[in-house]
């Protein structure tokens, strides 16, 4: 179909040294040297190429390589597939050129060899600095080769954002609370804080399913989360998204693409393509139509994506919401008595408990047009 111009590009890395106990994303455990690492790679570059040839790359303006693990694959594929985006595209065009990196699979030549063909952002997974709580995730690294991953990238990086977990098993608020001290001690600019979801067919739904998973309580876990916002934002953070907290000027640009409902592009096995017009908005992964949106669903999309940032949404794109959904009016007062949304400022925005109570509120928004 007619569609807008794409304005984010994701490549996915599907593999990994290991895979995590809680992780249903979709990637591999092999062999750094492993012919189907070649072989992705490969088609991740004549699928750019192509892209490229199309012109469907011209106004891309933010880069993610994500997995899995893109550092483990290392440094030769992942300069191969820079060298490819800089031949296509235009660098000096990308605001924000994103990869994700797992601490025990970065090097000082990686570093080097990734930021000299423009990448401008690492997104490290460390998710705690407790050895026994990464032990618990099943993660590969441990808490000093995290600290050392940090220091060594912010020696060419500015940009440098990692991911801490809560309402993990064998953690609780003073474990959490040293994983916040160890990591307002380290350079970095950007933090996202997610809390443990149980996913099916993961190790640890099995463990649950027999009653071995012994989990922090919702209220132990909503109490780390606003522990982390008080430390974060004493510190100099700000909250710009439910998970999300950066220095000033270093939210991410690439993940607002998606929280504003920019059209984005996806590359590789299970990564996803949005493509929109003013009458519709499809996602597609590996071929198959995930989402096929109306107009007013996109409305309804667009105003619950909006209540996710912290500065919510204005009083023009609700307007223009409300043309389309009779109901958001009176939604959006039953949230304000809820304590869920404020009106300020000519904006609806979250609320401290629309933070912690995100499901009720983004399905409140959904409810508004039928799905």
């Amino acid at each position: 179909m007619p569609h807008d111009p794409y304005k984010a590009l994701y490549i996915h890395i599907p593999f990994c040294v290991s895979r995590c106990n809680y992780c249903d994303f979709y990637t591999n455990a092999v062999a750094r040297d492993s012919i189907e690492i070649t072989e992705t790679i490969e088609n991740d570059i004549m699928e750019i190429r192509r892209l490229g040839r199309e012109g469907e790359l011209s106004q891309i303006e933010t880069i993610y390589i994500g997995g899995g693990t893109p550092s483990f694959v290392g440094t030769k594929h992942l300069t191969n597939l820079l060298y490819t985006l800089g031949l296509t595209l235009d660098m000096q065009g990308i605001r924000e050129c994103s990869i994700e990196a797992n601490p025990e699979s970065i090097d000082a030549r990686l570093i080097n060899d990734i930021w000299a063909l423009g990448a401008n952002r690492l997104s490290i997974g460390v998710q705690s600095f407790d050895d026994e709580v990464l032990k618990t995730l099943g993660r590969a690294h441990d808490r000093a080769q995290a600290i050392d991953a940090i220091r060594m990238a912010s020696e060419r990086f500015d940009n440098i954002s990692i991911d801490l977990m809560c309402g993990v098993p064998a953690q609780d608020i003073k474990s959490f609370e040293a994983d916040l001290d160890v990591a307002l001690s380290l350079p970095i600019k950007h933090v996202s804080i997610y809390p443990l979801t149980i996913e099916p067919a993961t190790p640890f739904a099995k463990l649950l399913d027999k009653e071995r998973l012994d989990l922090p309580s919702e209220d132990e876990q909503a109490d780390m989360m606003e522990l982390a916002q008080r430390r974060l934002v004493k510190a100099g953070f700000s909250r710009y998204e439910v998970a999300s907290y950066s220095k000033p000027g270093y939210e991410s640009v690439h993940n607002s693409m998606y929280w504003t409902a920019a059209p984005y592009l996806g590359i590789g096995r299970s990564a996803t393509t949005m493509t929109q017009n003013a009458e519709r908005r499809m996602r597609v992964q590996d071929g198959r139509v995930v989402d096929d949106l109306n107009a007013a669903q996109m409305a309804a999309e667009d105003v619950m994506l909006g209540l996710r940032m912290s500065k919510g949404v204005s009083d023009e794109l609700i307007v223009r919401a409300s043309a389309l959904l009779p109901r958001l009016d009176g939604v959006l007062a039953d949230l304000v008595d809820k304590g869920l949304v404020e009106h300020l400022d000519q904006r609806w925005q979250p609320t401290e408990r629309g933070w912690i109570c995100g499901n009720e509120l983004y399905g409140a928004i959904l409810e508004t047009a039928p799905f």
